[in-house]
C-alpha cells in the first residue's frame, strides 16, 4: 500500500457555490488528517472561505493576467511545484484544470467524476431520483488519493464578533437575524421580486432582515430598507460578510452561492428552487430536506430543465410563482423555532 500524500493541491477555481461546498469537506479532512497539508488553488476573491481551516492555505490563481491561457497555466504549474505538493485533487474537471494537470502528470492527479451522464438523464426525464451529492463527489476524489474521509459529525466555526463598522450597517437589536439573498444567476432560479418583497415585509415585523447580494443588486435592495430591514450588498468585504452570516439565525436563499456560504458556516438555510432541483446534487451541506421549497412539478413536469438553471422551455421561467409567499413565511418561522 502506497504512503498517503503529505501535501495535496486541491483545484476548485469557481463558481462561488462550488468553492463554498469544498469547505465542509476540507474541514472534515483536516480533522482526520491533521498532518497532511492542503493548498487550495482558487480565485483570490474566495480566500476568506478557508480562513478558519487548520493546515489549509490558498494559492490565488490570476486567470485574467499572469496565469491566463496555455502559457499562463504552464507558469502556474511551475509556481505550484515550488510548494512541495505530492498529490493533486482536481475538484473542478474543466478544460483549464485539465491543461494544468498535463503539467503535473507525474503527481498522478485525480479528477472529480461530475456524473455528467446521470445528470443528463435527469434533465431529459429518463430518471427522477437523488443523484450523488457534490460533497460526496469531492470526498470520492480524496478516497482515490488514498485518504478517505470518514462520516463524522460536522463541525462549524464559532459566531464571529462583529466590528463596530458592521454593526452600524446591520443594527444592534436582539431579534432573530434572517438573511435573505433574493438573486441568482438566472431568472428561472429567482423567486419573483414583487412576491419576495411581500415575504420581506411580513418577516420584518418579527425579525431583523439582512439583505445579501452583489454590488449590482445594491441599488434595488436599498429601496427595501426600513428600521428592521438592512442591506449589506456592496457595503462589506467577503470576510465581513462571512462574519455577518455566522451570526444569522437563518438564511433564505435561492439555489445559489449564498445558500452554500451559509451552510458551510453551519447556518440553517431555507432554499427556494425553480427550474433546478435538489436531485442534481447541489443541496446545501447538512441541511434538512424539509428546508427546501420547490416549484410545483405537477404544473411544470419537465423540472429540472437544466443543472444550472440556464436552459428551460418557454414559460418555465415563471415556475416559482407556484411557491406562495405565505408558504415561505411559514417555513422560515418553523425553521427558526427548531432547536439546533
Amino acid at each position: 500500500m502506497s504512503k498517503p500524500p503529505k501535501h495535496i493541491l486541491v483545484i476548485r477555481l469557481s463558481a462561488m457555490g462550488d468553492v463554498a461546498m469544498t469547505v465542509p469537506v476540507l474541514r472534515a479532512f483536516t480533522e482526520q488528517y491533521p498532518d497532511i497539508k492542503i493548498t487550495v488553488l482558487t480565485r483570490g476573491f474566495f480566500k476568506p472561505f478557508f480562513r478558519d481551516l487548520e493546515n489549509v492555505s490558498v494559492f490565488a490563481a490570476d486567470l485574467k493576467d499572469k496565469h491566463k491561457g496555455f502559457f499562463g497555466l504552464l507558469e502556474l504549474s511551475k509556481e505550484l511545484r515550488t510548494l512541495g505538493i505530492d498529490a493533486v485533487a482536481d475538484l473542478h474537471n474543466v478544460l483549464r484544470s485539465k491543461i494544468l494537470k498535463i503539467f503535473l502528470l507525474d503527481l498522478k492527479p485525480i479528477q472529480i467524476d461530475k456524473g455528467r451522464a446521470e445528470k443528463k438523464a435527469l434533465i431529459k426525464g429518463d430518471i427522477f431520483e437523488q443523484l450523488k451529492t457534490t460533497h460526496q463527489r469531492y470526498r470520492d476524489v480524496f478516497e482515490k488519493l488514498g485518504v478517505p474521509i470518514k462520516n463524522i459529525q460536522p463541525k462549524f466555526p464559532e459566531r464571529a464578533i462583529l466590528s463596530p463598522k458592521v454593526l452600524d450597517i446591520v443594527g444592534r437589536d436582539n431579534k432573530n437575524w434572517i438573511g435573505i439573498a433574493p438573486f441568482a444567476a438566472h431568472k428561472s432560479k429567482m423567486y419573483p421580486l414583487p412576491l419576495m418583497e411581500q415575504v420581506i415585509e411580513k418577516l420584518s415585523k418579527e425579525h431583523t432582515i439582512l439583505l445579501f447580494g452583489g454590488k449590482e443588486d445594491a441599488e434595488y435592495l436599498i429601496t427595501l430598507q426600513n428600521d428592521h430591514v438592512h442591506t449589506i450588498a456592496g457595503k462589506l468585504s467577503l470576510d465581513e460578510e462571512l462574519d455577518v452570516i455566522s451570526n444569522l439565525d437563518l438564511m433564505l436563499s435561492m439555489d445559489s452561492g449564498n445558500a452554500h456560504m451559509a451552510a458551510m458556516m453551519g447556518i440553517r438555510v431555507v432554499t427556494l428552487w425553480g427550474v433546478t432541483h435538489p436531485y442534481a446534487g447541489f443541496y446545501p451541506f447538512y441541511q434538512d430536506a424539509n428546508f427546501a421549497l420547490l416549484a410545483d412539478r405537477s404544473k411544470f413536469p419537465k423540472i429540472p430543465t437544466s443543472i444550472y438553471g440556464n436552459k428551460f422551455p418557454e414559460g418555465y421561467e415563471d415556475c416559482m410563482h407556484t411557491i406562495r409567499p405565505e408558504e415561505i413565511i411559514e417555513k422560515v418561522k418553523q425553521v427558526v423555532k427548531k432547536p439546533h
